[in-house]
This record gives structure tokens, sequence and C-alpha cells, in this order.
């Protein structure tokens, strides 16, 4: 689809009767009194000098509002939403014409004037994807969505120059239509006969090659729009739909952004074969969408509330901020967050901080420091954890629920993948791409394979996925939070074998913020409640427990929160700042700084110390304060402790770099060089028989168990019989 070659395209433009075509002859000139003397009563007169000033600086674009145009002329604004395909490229020709007057006498060198690119902007309620039907063909609509694929830069012509082969006649230039529209070349030579002496001879057929020194041409791109994903039933696939962008319009976006899209919906065939027509359908065409304007979200949650069609009104903004000054909002937060989940408080209110997040930071050379929060819940099956992530979901404004059993690399990241079209290679954009400014669920987290995990490392650190396949180089955003959710290696939690419950490496354990351990404990009076509650959860289904128990409502909560990831940007106040650099330097040195005593000599890095600080401006981002205070960081740490920390203080997150002593390394280390010396490569042995040896000599069981994990990990011995037998291949 690239070239001069493009194939026809049967376009369907909306009937016109003759009192419009009347009227459309007319139009430049209307046009041309709208863009010199429009003013909203103050007399700036606002196109005319916007137009000087970017023709100036080499922008042929105006940015033109459509509700200036109706207030202007009702009629013309009317005609230009329904018959645009013929009324805007009269407004096109009329700010051609405004440029050369007012930019009148230009430099020597530049008499003809550039064509000027007229973008039009709507503020009329956006359409869903699957409500566009065939009587919108050739009309003005919008479109949000999120952008999955785009395509490189290409060539187009607008005009084209035609010479025969035969007889070097040279036709006319010809404009081609905006869009997708091709030429059709005309099969026989204008000047059919010449003589050759004393004989006339005829041109052979189709004798017309497009002469490309002689064409004007464009840039253009395809793009691939997905609807949002609050518009997707459940149960149904996201549709998706082709947009054309040409000149200025070229690289505004890339994979991941949420859109805005103004264009004209038209109609194309497919480009195949006349047989691959034939089997299809004959008379079978494709809709796409030719972009005039587009409102891009570049930063992220930023805006988010703007391009998926919701506003604030004064009355929810008084009561948001109402609610923020209340004492207790984030106790409130906190019982709202899965209340048809029984127990776990504090799970709960760090999934409420990773919900508003902390603040993103761009340093002065060009790095950033992510403000989103990751948490990884770690535990016993049965105990709600892929619940909590589709509530997550649910009441996040950007949310993306994905499996890991299900999901590769190329689909969380991204993907390089062939237009069928053009045969070129364009990204497509993978669940943390798309979830970008918002938070991706990842159930199954163990049951990924190493390499995919890999494969996110730089998302969840850095925020950026690096793409360098197919000679495509280039960089997308994932600003994103993580929500993870693992099972234990053995089914249920063993405390008796420490790090052998997992198969995390520390470079992944490194990067969540907080870790859970979730276990099912065995209490009489714990299951007692546990089971009315989950009993009186189906029993009432039907009922609204959330006004019930006095909780706020799930669409409150989502608003309250991207209301408050809108306008509000907290920063470390002095005096918690000072506290936390105290608290930090005393976790290091292994001392507990109040109480005296000596807690587990367990070292945390600047990464932690950095996840201290996002929570700390989660919590003030909660009550819309300016600064984090030191009641803010109190919570935090105590977070932060009853997650990570007491994590690897029982033991279960020890043998990864962050949270192993130094004395338990040099055991482990005693340990696996014990063990390689004694066995020769190749050989079979019990795990059982090794656990016995080696606990005559002392040597604790839980460590032992950590060895055989790690070398089973590193691929130095293999399982055989689950268990019952290693086998060394290094």
């Amino acid at each position: 689809m690239s070239g001069y070659d493009l194939p026809s395209v049967h376009h369907a433009e909306a009937y016109l009767e003759e009192e419009d075509l009347n009227s459309i002859r007319g139009a430049k000139e209307r046009f041309k009194e709208f863009l010199l003397s429009f003013h909203e009563g103050d007399y700036n007169y606002h196109y005319r000098d916007e137009l000087k000033r970017r023709y100036i600086l080499g922008q042929y674009y105006i940015d033109v509002e459509m509700r200036h145009v109706y207030q202007f002329n009702p009629e013309i604004s009317d005609q230009l939403s329904k018959y645009p395909g013929e009324w805007l490229p009269k407004f096109e020709d009329a700010a051609r014409e405004v440029a050369d007057e007012i930019t009148h006498p230009r430099p020597p060198g530049e008499e003809e004037v550039e064509m000027i690119q007229v973008l039009l902007h709507s503020t009329a309620n956006p359409i869903r994807m699957r409500d566009i039907k065939s009587t919108y063909i050739s009309r003005l609509v919008r479109l949000n969505g999120i952008i999955i694929a785009a395509s490189g830069v290409r060539v187009r012509p607008t005009t084209v120059t035609l010479e025969c082969s035969g007889c070097g006649f040279v036709k006319p230039p010809q404009t081609l239509k905006p869009g997708f529209e091709g030429l059709i070349l005309p099969r026989n030579c204008d000047n059919e006969n010449i003589e050759v002496g004393n004989t006339r001879t005829r041109c052979p057929l189709d004798p017309y090659v497009v002469k490309p020194e002689n064409c004007k041409s464009v840039d253009f791109q395809t793009l691939k729009l997905q609807e949002a994903p609050d518009d997707v039933p459940v149960g149904e696939l996201p549709r998706h739909i082709q947009l054309y962008c040409d000149r200025n319009l070229v690289d505004q976006a890339v994979p991941g952004n949420r859109v805005s899209v103004h264009g004209v919906y038209s109609i194309r065939n497919s480009g195949h074969t006349k047989r691959k027509t034939e089997k299809s359908g004959a008379g079978i065409r494709y809709p796409y969408v030719r972009v005039i304007a587009m409102e891009v979200d570049r930063e992220g949650s930023g805006r988010a509330g703007s391009l998926i069609g919701h506003m604030f009104t004064p009355e929810e903004e008084e009561e948001y901020r109402s609610l923020s000054s209340d004492p207790g909002v984030y106790e409130k937060i906190a019982k709202s967050i899965a209340p048809s989940i029984y127990g776990y408080p504090d799970i709960k209110k760090a999934v409420a901080c990773l919900l508003f997040g902390g603040s993103r930071k761009r340093m002065p050379d060009g790095l950033s420091r992510r403000g989103d929060i990751n948490i990884l819940l770690l535990g016993d099956p049965g105990t709600a954890k892929s619940q909590l992530l589709k509530f997550v979901e649910r009441v996040s404004p950007i949310g993306v629920y994905t499996s890991g059993k299900g999901s590769s690399a190329a689909g969380l990241t991204a993907a390089v993948i062939k237009d069928p079209t053009s045969n070129n290679f364009a990204i497509e954009g993978g669940a943390m791409v798309l979830a970008d400014g918002g938070v991706v669920c990842i159930d199954e987290f163990d049951k990924m394979r190493e390499d995919d995990r890999v494969a996110i490392h730089e998302a969840m650190e850095q925020q950026t996925i690096s793409i360098a396949k197919a000679g495509i180089t280039t960089t997308l955003n994932s600003r994103c939070s993580v929500l993870a959710a693992a099972n234990s290696v053995f089914g249920r939690w063993d405390d008796s074998r420490g790090d052998s419950n997992m198969e995390f490496m520390p470079t992944i354990l490194s990067r969540f913020d907080m870790i859970f351990i979730v276990k099912d404990v065995h209490d009489v009076a714990r299951d007692t409640i546990l089971a009315k509650h989950v009993i009186g959860v189906h029993m009432n289904a039907d009922i609204a427990t959330e006004e019930k128990e006095g909780e706020l409502s799930l669409n409150f909560l989502r608003k309250y929160i991207l209301y408050c990831r809108e306008t509000c940007g907290p920063r470390l106040s002095d005096a918690a700042a000072e506290k936390l650099k105290h608290r930090y330097v005393l976790m290091r040195s292994g001392l507990r700084g109040q109480n005296g005593e000596k807690p587990p000599a367990i070292p945390i890095t600047i990464r932690q110390l950095e996840a201290v600080v996002r929570i700390s401006e989660s919590l003030a981002k909660m009550q819309l304060l300016p600064f984090a205070g030191i009641q803010h960081v109190d919570e935090a740490l105590r977070l932060f402790q009853v997650s990570t920390l007491d994590a690897a203080a029982s033991g279960s997150l020890s043998g990864a770099d962050e949270f192993t002593t130094h004395d338990e390394q040099q055991l482990l280390s005693r340990i696996e060089a014990q063990i390689k010396r004694r066995f020769n490569i190749g050989s079979q042995v019990s795990v059982h028989n090794i656990v016995q040896e080696f606990s005559k000599q002392k040597y604790p069981e839980s460590a032992i168990f950590k060895v055989i994990s790690a070398l089973v990990r590193r691929g130095e011995v293999q399982h055989r019989m689950q268990r019952k037998m290693l086998y060394r291949v290094k």
C-alpha cells in the first residue's frame, strides 16, 4: 500500500443535492472570512494571528475548533460535519489563500505558498467503536481508544504526472483524493495516432508510467486503534479499526498511547488479488478512519480523565476534597478495597497505595524515577489472591488483567509484526504497554517461564520497553504498576523449606516494593468468622455490600483515584525526609533505634528506600496533601515491615541477594561446595540420602533444601521422580 500503485477504492460519499453543490462553490470565500475575521468579542483574531505565526515557523497547519465554526456560521458547520470530503479541501484552499495574503511579501525563493493542513477538533461526545455503522460513512466521527500498532512512515503522491512510454505524451497532473484512494491508470494513450515517417502507428495498451520527479507527495502512516477496555463487554474480543494519518499527523502517537481521534469514516477495498477477492465476495469493502485531528495522552495517567470521556464537575470536586479532609479517609479507602474478601487489612492498605501511586520525578539530566508501586502476593492457594487482582482491575481507571501461564514475553511487552497489506514490519504493544498509566495484574506469576519474567525487568524499574528487532529500534512507555500473585512450589507454604518455596530470581524480587506472604493459617476462631462471612456473601449476593457497610462504592472510588492521580503530586517534607534518612542508616547498620533490641541483620538497598518514599507519597496523595509528613513515613515503614522485612526475617526470602545475611551465605556456599565434591558428574543421588548425610554434620535441614533448590534452579542438577532423585549434569 505504499508508493504510486495503490489499488482502486470505491469511495462512498454522501449524496449532494443541487443546492448543496451551489453552496460548496461559495464555501471558500466563507472559510476565508472565518479565518480572517473570527473573534469571541475581544477583537483577538486568533486564527489569523496563529496561521501567520506558524507559517513563519515552517509549521504548515492550523487547529480549528468546530464550536468556533458553529458560532460563526451554523450552516457551514453542519455541512462540514455531513460532507467533509467536499468541504474540507475547500477549507484548506481558503487557509492557503489567507496564508498567502497575511505573509506577503515573503523572502526570495519562497514565492510559492505551501499547502495548509486544517485540523478540525470537536467537543462532541465520542462514539463507541461498536456503534459505528454504515450510516456514518463519509461523516465526521470522534473515537477514543488505544494505539496498539504503528507502521513506518511512507510516501504517497497527491498529484501524479503520467507519461506515455510509446510516444512520450505527458498528461496534465492528476490530483488524488486523500486517504487510501488510488489512481487507475488509463489503458490507452490520449495521443492515439502518431506519425513515424510516412506510416501511422498506435501506442500499446497500458502505456502510461509515472514520472516521480514531477509528482508532489506527502508522508503518511497507518495506525491500529483498539477500543478502550471499559467499552469491551465481558467475554468479547476488543475491536480494532485502521487509522490513516498524513502530513503533520505522522509520528504523533506510538503503541500504548491513549488517543482521541477526529476523522472521516471511510471505506476501502482489501487490496488483495482478484482470486482472493472472488473468494471473499465481490464488492466487500473495509472501513478505516482518515484522521483530521488527534489528541494524545503523553503523560501516562496525567490527563487520562479527559481522554476516557470523563470531566469532573464542581460538585464532584467539592465531594472529593471533603473526603480528603476526613481524618479516617485512609481506613475508609482500605475497607473499600474488595469488601467481599474477609481480612488482610495490611494487604488491602498496600493495594490502596498501589492504586494511588507515588510521584514520578524527572531529573535535570533527563533520567526519571518511577512513582508506581509494585506488589507481589506469594502464598497458599485459596487465599483470594486472584479475586483481589480482579477487583484491582475493575477499580483502576486503566487496568489490564493477564495470566502468567497464557502470556509470553511479547504478549507482556511488545511484538514486531508484519503488516499483510504492505509487507512492512510494525510494532504491536503488549499488556504492559496497554496498561500505561494504570495497573497490570499478572496472575499465576510463578507459572511463567524464566525467560518471560526476565523480559519485564526493564518495564518494572525503568518503565520503558526497548525493541530491537527486524531493523526496528525504538522505546515504548510502560508507566504502570504491577500487581502479581504466585503460589508456592509445593502447593502450600512450608516454613521449614525457606527459599525452596519459590523459584524467583533475586533480580525480579528486588523490583517489588512490597512482598506479602499469604498463608492459610488453621485457627478455629478465624475459620468460624471466615465461614460466616463467605456464607453471608453468597446469601446476600444481590445486596450492595458497599452501601450496607458504609464503604465507598466502586464507581466513586475509581473516580476518586483518578482525581487524586491527576491533581496531586506530593513530595517528602523536610522533617519526613530527615527521619527516613536516619531510619535507613539504622536499618543498614542493623539497629532498631527505638527499643534498643537488635533485629535480624537483613540489609536493605536503595531500591527498598525508594519504595518507602513512594508509599509515603501515595499516603499523602489519598489526602490531597502537597507534602508527605512524618505520619506518612511511619505508616510506610510499618507497611514495609509487615510485608518485605517480615517475610525476609522469617527466612522465607533468604537466599536472595537482597535478603541473605553474610553468615547464612557462607553456610550455603560451604554446603554447596561439599555436595559438588562428594558426588561425581552423571551420578544419580537420592535427595533423602543427601539430607540424612549432611544432617549428621549438624547442618540445618532448611539450608540443605535451599542449596538443592538453587542447584536445580541454575540447571546444575535435574529432578527425577519428583524430588526423590537428583541427576548431576555439570
